[in-house]
């Protein structure tokens, strides 16, 4: 067993520094060095992190990377590249690394090189997109298949999702994509209401192929196509899989040829850039998508190789653990200055908040810190006229990652103004630059505001922000990115001791659903055996639908 992560000695030094640097102000560290904007940052991949409008001294960050040695960091790193089991809890590798490692490249699982294995599913995929891009793959009528819909949950759904908005700009436009996962009819009815089914291609994305939200919107799918082409055969010319079972695949009349499958070392939420990833394919082509895999690839080197103080997911990670566990910070903000990532939040949500909401360590004991932060955001500059309010002067602490780019992919010029970009990146270097340094009380009454009304102008600032820099948005920059924020969920989890991999407390409410799902059925009431407040609710709802 493990020693207790509180009991370390790098943990309890920074519990100690934590309470002397207590009233530190980044304006007075910045008034100290000069240099502190250059000097605290660094780079990756293609990105630019700024780190130094953080509450950190020399000495904080060395304290941070001493937990990051003590607890083994770098070792469960390699560990995790090299195929080994490191999801204990389901006896798995974690290897979705190993999806975007180019072709020629070895990693074994249980003896096995699976680089080949991926690159097959990657050619076998990239040869499908090109007949559909291309209009050469027919519907059961003879129409090229126009419309794309995409039926997942959870990683299945948000990963490609997020990419595609992100990488609308390199899409081909005259293909009409949707994504479907609410188990909601209505998402369903919405997304499929003004297609034509004879030029729909429908995309279902369930590993096992019982997923029970994703399979009741496939089997409604199924029907809104029939009830249209009429033909049971027409299924398997508008239907596909991603998915690993052949047999339930076949029963439901899809074509096992038009099967593309995914390994169980592959994690939901870390599946994009397996077959899961189709839909993206189809939108910016299979070059593309290796464009975005390279990205991935590019990071996952620059994680595996730079040294702990110049590695962009290792200093994100343990900035987060300072505040989280040192500040008392709950929660943690994402906010990209660029709409094609409206996105991005929400699909950081399921990789973050999955993987650590958890308070078992490895070891099978309950913890006794604070494991994973509650992650939010929206695009700039929405948000600054929705919630920087409560981040700029509310009780709360919330550090925050900006994300902007140099360079737009739709220049937009402003007659007699700055142009769009401009306006739009000036905003996050202001917003980044009052969160750190605000506005005094000496200052407001300098400005001529009355005394009243002067503490209500006031700004504490010394509030925390990372900006990452990045040249463009293309599909290797996003890839790039989207490693960098894994790779940072990795090493929290790994200093937090925690299984990253595992997602148990998704089970139980699905266990239970699918108890109550037949309790609702029409008919005589069955005998209900729940706490008193749901047997209430399901004879409410059995009365009223």
């Amino acid at each position: 067993m493990t020693a207790a992560l509180t009991t370390t000695t790098a943990w309890q030094a920074l519990k100690k520094h934590a309470q002397d640097t207590a009233s530190l102000t980044l304006r007075a560290l910045f008034d100290a060095d000069t240099s502190r904007g250059e000097r605290l940052s660094a780079e990756g991949a293609g990105l630019y992190l700024d780190y130094s409008k953080n509450r950190v001294t020399d000495e904080t960050l060395t304290l941070l990377l001493d937990l990051a040695r003590e607890t083994g960091v770098a070792a469960k790193r390699d560990a995790m590249f090299a195929g080994e089991k490191i999801n204990v809890t389901e006896g798995r590798a974690v290897l979705h690394t190993a999806l975007r490692a180019p072709d020629g490249a070895g990693v074994t699982v249980d003896g096995h090189n699976v680089i080949p294995d991926v690159h097959e599913v990657l050619n076998r995929m990239a040869a499908f997109a090109d007949q559909v891009r291309a209009g050469t793959w027919l519907g059961y009528t003879g129409r090229p298949l126009k419309n794309i819909v995409n039926i997942g949950i959870g990683g299945s759904d948000l990963g490609p999702v997020m990419a595609y908005e992100a990488l609308k700009h390199y899409a081909q436009r005259d293909l009409t994509l949707r994504f479907v996962s609410n188990v909601d009819g209505t998402d369903l009815v919405e997304k499929t209401r003004d297609l034509d089914p004879a030029e729909t291609l429908v995309i279902v994305s369930s590993k096992t192929f019982t997923t029970q939200e994703t399979m009741a919107n496939a089997r409604s799918a199924r029907a809104w196509l029939l009830g249209a082409l009429k033909d049971d055969a027409a299924v398997a010319r508008h239907f596909v899989a991603v998915s690993t079972n052949a047999q339930a695949v076949q029963t439901f009349g899809i074509d096992t040829a038009n099967m593309f499958g995914f390994w169980d070392w592959v994690g939901g939420r870390y599946s994009m850039d397996s077959a899961i990833g189709l839909s993206v394919m189809l939108a910016i082509g299979p070059d593309g998508f290796r464009d975005l895999l390279s990205g991935f690839h590019d990071m996952d080197e620059h994680f595996r190789s730079a040294p702990l103080e110049q590695n962009l997911p290792v200093l994100l990670g343990l900035l987060g653990i300072w505040y989280n566990n040192f500040f008392d910070a709950q929660s943690h903000a994402v906010l990209p200055y660029d709409q094609y990532l409206a996105y991005f939040p929400a699909y950081l949500q399921q990789l973050d908040m999955e993987s650590n909401g958890k308070h078992i360590t490895l070891d099978g004991q309950p913890v006794d810190y604070q494991t994973g932060p509650v992650i939010w955001g929206q695009p700039g500059t929405n948000g600054q006229h929705a919630f920087y309010q409560l981040i700029h002067q509310g009780t709360k602490l919330i550090p925050c990652d900006f994300i902007g780019f140099c360079q737009t992919l739709n220049p937009l010029p402003l007659e007699g103004g700055a142009p769009h970009h401009d306006l739009l990146m000036a905003n996050v270097f202001a917003q980044t630059e009052a969160l750190a340094f605000g506005k005094s009380l000496e200052q407001v009454l300098a400005e001529g505001v009355a005394p009243g009304l002067a503490p209500h102008r006031v700004f504490d600032g010394n509030r925390p922000t990372n900006t990452i820099l990045v040249d463009r948005l293309t599909p290797r920059s996003l890839g790039a990115l989207i490693a960098l924020y894994e790779h940072k969920v990795f090493v929290q989890g790994a200093v937090w001791n925690i299984n990253s991999f595992d997602q148990w407390g998704v089970e139980l409410g699905k266990v239970l659903a699918g108890k109550i799902v037949p309790e609702l059925a029409t008919g005589t009431e069955p005998d209900l055996e729940h706490d008193s407040s749901t047997n209430t609710l399901i004879r409410r709802y059995r009365a009223r639908r």
